[in-house]
C-alpha cells in the first residue's frame, strides 16, 4: 500500500534544506505528464482512464484542492502542453486539443489535430511547443529492435499549431519520452531509453541534443556510436549518427525532464537540468526509481547526482517517479505512476 506523507518524509532522501509531501493523492490509473495554465492550475494526464485532471491550490498551501474531471475518453493520454489557449494532448493514435470557455476547469471544445499516428509498441506520445512555435510529437519504437516501416516511429516529428505541416524532425530516437528545450541555446535535448536484452549495463541511456535532420542510432547503433550486433552497421554509425550529448545508467528509464527556472531553489540549481528515472523492469538488480538532477556547465551536462532517491529499497518499490515539472512557486512536482500521486519537493533551509 502507498507510504503515507510521514513515511514519504523518512524515506526520501533530500540534499540540505529540501522537503518533499504529498501534493495530490489517489489520483488512480497513472498520472503521467503535467503543465501549469497560467493561473498556476496543474493538469495531469492520467492514461489508463483516458482522463485529464485539473489540480488547483487555490490556498496555496502545497496540497491540492481537489481532482477536477477536465476531459474524459481519450485514448492513453500522456503529453500535454499549453498554446493559444488550447491544452493539447498526445494520445496514443494522435493530438487533440481542447478548451475551457466558461472558466470551470472543463474542457468545452475537443479539436482533432493530429490523427493516423501508428499505435502499439511504445504507446506515449509527447507532445511539447518549441520557441519556433511549432508542435513537436515523439513517438516511440514499435519494437525492442528492428527495421521501422514507418518512418515516424522512433522519431520526433514536427507540426504547425493546427496539425498541418507534417515533417520527420529527427530520427534514431528509440523512445524518446521526454523532450525539452535549453532556455539558453534554444536547443532541444531529449532523453532516450535504450534497448533490452544487452546485459545488466547496456546500452547506457541518453541525453541527446537534437537537431534537425539528424539520426541519433537506433537501431544500429548505441552510446557512443557503438554498432548493435543484430546488424552490424560500423560505416553508418561511424558517418551518419549523432553520438550522445550524455550517457546514463542502463535501463533507468529516464522519462519527464525539465530545466530549473525557478527561484526557490538555491542560486547552485538554477538551469540544471532534473529527470525522472522511472526505473529498471528487467535488471538483475533494479535500478532507478528517483529523480536525478544533472549539471549543466557552459551550456552542456557536467555530471548527475541523485536529488530525491529512496522509492526504491533493495527490491521493494515504493513508486515510479514518471515525470518533473516546476512549478510558478519555483517548487518542483513529480508525478508518480505506480502509486498515483504527486509530489512537491520545496526549499526551505531550517
Amino acid at each position: 500500500s502507498p507510504l503515507d506523507a510521514q513515511e514519504i518524509r523518512k524515506l526520501i532522501r533530500l540534499p540540505r534544506g529540501f522537503h518533499i509531501e504529498i501534493f495530490a493523492d489517489r489520483l488512480k490509473t497513472r498520472p503521467r505528464f503535467m503543465a501549469f495554465d497560467r493561473k498556476g492550475n496543474l493538469y495531469v494526464t492520467l492514461a489508463r482512464s483516458g482522463r485529464v485532471a485539473v489540480l488547483p491550490d487555490r490556498n496555496r498551501d502545497g496540497r491540492a484542492d481537489a481532482v477536477i474531471p477536465f476531459a474524459a475518453g481519450l485514448r492513453l493520454p500522456h503529453g500535454i502542453d499549453f498554446r493559444d489557449g488550447w491544452l493539447y494532448v498526445g494520445e496514443t493514435n494522435g493530438v487533440s486539443r481542447l478548451r475551457d470557455l466558461d472558466g470551470d476547469l472543463r474542457a468545452d471544445v475537443k479539436e482533432e489535430v493530429v490523427k493516423g499516428l501508428p499505435t502499439g509498441g511504445h504507446w506515449t506520445r509527447t507532445v511539447r511547443f518549441g520557441p519556433d512555435g511549432k508542435l513537436y510529437v515523439s513517438i516511440g519504437s514499435s519494437c525492442n529492435i528492428c527495421i521501422e516501416q514507418d518512418g515516424r516511429r522512433a522519431a520526433i516529428v514536427r507540426y504547425e499549431p493546427d496539425g498541418v505541416g507534417e515533417r520527420i524532425f529527427a530520427r534514431g530516437l528509440r523512445n524518446s519520452v521526454g523532450i525539452v528545450w535549453h532556455p539558453g541555446t534554444g536547443e532541444m535535448w531529449a532523453v532516450d531509453n535504450g534497448r533490452d536484452w544487452l546485459g545488466d549495463n547496456l546500452p547506457p541511456e541518453e541525453i541527446n541534443i537534437v537537431r534537425e535532420g539528424r539520426h541519433y542510432g537506433w537501431p544500429y547503433c548505441y552510446g557512443d556510436r557503438i554498432p548493435d550486433g543484430k546488424y552490424n552497421r560500423k560505416d553508418f554509425c561511424a558517418s551518419k549518427t549523432e553520438p550522445p550529448a550524455f550517457k546514463m545508467q542502463a535501463h533507468s528509464a529516464p522519462l519527464g525532464l525539465t530545466f530549473y527556472n525557478g527561484k526557490m531553489f538555491p542560486a547552485e540549481y538554477r538551469g540544471d537540468l532534473f529527470i525522472a528515472f522511472h526505473g529498471s523492469w528487467n535488471r538483475t538488480v533494479p535500478t532507478g526509481y528517483k529523480v536525478m538532477r544533472v549539471k549543466i556547465k557552459d551550456g552542456k551536462p557536467a555530471g548527475i547526482e541523485d536529488f530525491a532517491a529512496g522509492w526504491l529499497e533493495g527490491f521493494t518499490v515504493h513508486g515510479r517517479p514518471t515525470d518533473v515539472i516546476v512549478g510558478p512557486d519555483g517548487a518542483l512536482f513529480v508525478s508518480d505512476d505506480k502509486m498515483d500521486r504527486i509530489y512537491r519537493i520545496s526549499y526551505a533551509p531550517r
